[in-house]
């Protein structure tokens, strides 16, 4: 029973990756920039909390770094980094107010790496809600929230 939660928990904290490449800019255009609140999710016997950073538009990929808080267990929290791929076409569908699915992967600051699968569902053309499933060790956890798309170029 110990070892699923703790599976679970780390599975919750292994939210993230980071890409090494420096992609180029995104088209003249593209909203570059994505910010995601907090969001909560139940465990067995606790909650975790993952915030992001904003993420940056690389390419076709957003990156963020972020924290995943674990209570009550705080030893199990963590860091790290995500990346969702979103391609041009499917960021033209979001911006007519269709839903999309995504992917991406991510790793802890231990590198440990974690599948991230999700779903948005516009509400106009610049933000939503916003569904990210992070799966690790055979578990997966879900968390709902909403995002705001920015575009931060001049």
């Amino acid at each position: 029973m110990m070892s699923i939660l703790r599976s679970g928990l780390l599975l919750l904290l292994g939210t993230t990756a980071a890409l090494a490449a420096d992609p180029a800019p995104p088209p003249a255009g593209t909203s570059n920039t994505v910010r995601v609140p907090p969001m909560k999710t139940s465990i067995y016997v606790g909650n975790v909390t993952l915030t992001p950073s904003v993420f940056l538009r690389r390419g076709d990929d957003y990156e963020a770094s972020y924290e995943a808080r674990v209570w009550p267990w705080f030893f199990w929290s963590e860091t790290g980094m995500v990346s969702i791929t979103v391609s041009e076409a499917d960021l033209a569908r979001v911006g007519r107010g269709e839903t999309i699915e995504f992917s991406g992967k991510g790793a802890n600051q231990r590198h440990k790496p974690r599948t991230v699968t999700g779903r948005v569902q516009p509400a106009d053309a610049t933000s939503g809600k916003i569904k990210i499933r992070i799966g690790a060790d055979g578990l997966t956890l879900v968390f709902n929230g909403t995002y705001r798309l920015e575009n931060t170029s001049k």
